[in-house]
Order: C-alpha cells, then sequence, then structure tokens
C-alpha cells in the first residue's frame, strides 16, 4: 500500500471520529438549552419568577449554601 492511501484513510477515520464527537456535543448542547428554557418558562408562568430574578438567585446561590453549611 501507498503511503498517500494509509494517510487517506487515517485522515478519514479521524474526520469520521470529530465529526461524531461535535454532532454528540451539539446533541447535548441542545438538550440543555431546551431544558433550561423550559425551567424558566415554568419559573415565569407558574409562580412569576422572571428570569433576572431566577438569575440574581443562582448568582447568590453558593454564598446562600455555605452559609446554611457553616451555620451562620
Amino acid at each position: 500500500m501507498p503511503i498517500e492511501l494509509i494517510i487517506l484513510i487515517a485522515s478519514l477515520l479521524v474526520s469520521w471520529l470529530v465529526f461524531n464527537w461535535a454532532v454528540k456535543v451539539m446533541k447535548a448542547s441542545i438538550g440543555t438549552a431546551i431544558s433550561l428554557a423550559v425551567i424558566v418558562l415554568t419559573m415565569q408562568l407558574l409562580f412569576g419568577i422572571g428570569p433576572n430574578q431566577l438569575f440574581q438567585y443562582v448568582i447568590h446561590l453558593p454564598e446562600t449554601l455555605w452559609k446554611m453549611t457553616s451555620g451562620r
């Protein structure tokens, strides 16, 4: 086998693996984005909590958890 053919096959294999990995990452990202959108929409419709309020709570969550665990 000529070396060019081996390099071609190897490059096609690597390209296929990278493509499959990229597709899996995109599927996971889209699934996560849809889940977050559903959660935010549900919070807004059922409880009247807007995205800004939810974001502020998420920002302060580590501080709140620290206070709860340290007993302060």
